[in-house]
C-alpha cells in the first residue's frame, strides 16, 4: 500500500536526511563485497542507524515550530491548550507592545529556544513538544494509522509502538555512546548487518509518517492523508510503501 508523504518542507527534509542514511547502507553493502583491509564496513550501517534517528528528531522539532508559528499567527482561542497556556517573559510582551516584533514571532522563538535545550530521545519527549500543536495523544493515534495502512493485518497500540521506537533508540545509544561495544568488552562490538539497519530505517520512516498523520487528528474519521496548512497529497514517488 502506497502512503502519501505530507508535502511540507519539514517532511521533505526528513525524507532527504533518511535517504542519506540509506546511501550509507548501500555504501556498506558495496564495500562488504570488496572486503577492504583496515575498514569495518559495519560502521556504515551503524552510521546509518544514528542518522535515521537524528532525521526523525530534527523533523519533530521543525514540524512543531512550523505549526507553532501558524497557530500563534491565527490568534485563535481554540488553539491547543499547551500553546494557549505557554508562558512568555515580560520583556517579550514588551517588545510586542513596542511594535518591534509580533506575537507569533516571539512565541516561535521562545519555543525554539526551549526545544533546543531538550533532547527528543524518547517517546515522552516527542509527545511533550507535539502537545504544543495538538491536543491529540499522538502515540495513541499513530498506531491506528499503521494498522490501517497494513489493512489491519497488524494490531499495534500505543504501548507496542512506543516499545518499537525505544528499541531503535536503545541501539542508537549503544552505537553513539558506547561505540556499540558488547557490555564488559573493550574491543568486540555487537553484530549489525544490512537487513538489521534497513528494517530500522523502514521503521523510522513508518513512525515519522504515522506521527505526521496523527497530528491531523482521529484516524477513524480522516479521509486518509494529512490536510494541514501547506500540505497536500503527495505525488507518485513521494510515498511510503507498506506490504
Amino acid at each position: 500500500m502506497a502512503i502519501a508523504h505530507p508535502q511540507t518542507r519539514q517532511f521533505e527534509s526528513f525524507v532527504t536526511n533518511l535517504s542519506y542514511a540509506r546511501q550509507m547502507v548501500r555504501a556498506g553493502q558495496a564495500l562488504e563485497v570488496l572486503s577492504p583491509k583496515g575498514i569495518d564496513t559495519d560502521d556504515f550501517y551503524r552510521a546509518a542507524w544514528v542518522q535515521s534517528i537524528a532525521a526523525l528528531e530534527h523533523w519533530v522539532q521543525e514540524e512543531v515550530l512550523r505549526r507553532v508559528a501558524e497557530e500563534a499567527a491565527k490568534d485563535d482561542p481554540d488553539m491547543p491548550r499547551k500553546l494557549r497556556d505557554y508562558p512568555l517573559p515580560l520583556h517579550c510582551l514588551e517588545r510586542v507592545q513596542r511594535g518591534e516584533t509580533t506575537t507569533a514571532e516571539v512565541v516561535t522563538e521562545r519555543v525554539r529556544q526551549d526545544i533546543a535545550r531538550q533532547t527528543l530521545q524518547n517517546p515522552d519527549a516527542i509527545a511533550k513538544v507535539m502537545a504544543l500543536v495538538t491536543d491529540v495523544k499522538v502515540w495513541r493515534e499513530a498506531p491506528k494509522w499503521i494498522n490501517r495502512w497494513s489493512q489491519y493485518r497488524t494490531s499495534y497500540d500505543e504501548k507496542r509502538l512506543r516499545g518499537q521506537y525505544i528499541l531503535l533508540l536503545r541501539r542508537r545509544n549503544q552505537i553513539a555512546h558506547d561505540a556499540d561495544l558488547i557490555d564488559g568488552d573493550l574491543k568486540q562490538r555487537r553484530q549489525i548487518g544490512e537487513a538489521d539497519v534497513t528494517d530500522a530505517l523502514n521503521w523510522i520512516e513508518r513512525i515519522a509518517l504515522a506521527l505526521a498523520y496523527a497530528l491531523e487528528g482521529d484516524a477513524s474519521k480522516s479521509s486518509g492523508h494529512p490536510t494541514s496548512t501547506g500540505a497536500s497529497e503527495a505525488p507518485v514517488g513521494d510515498q511510503l510503501h507498506i506490504d
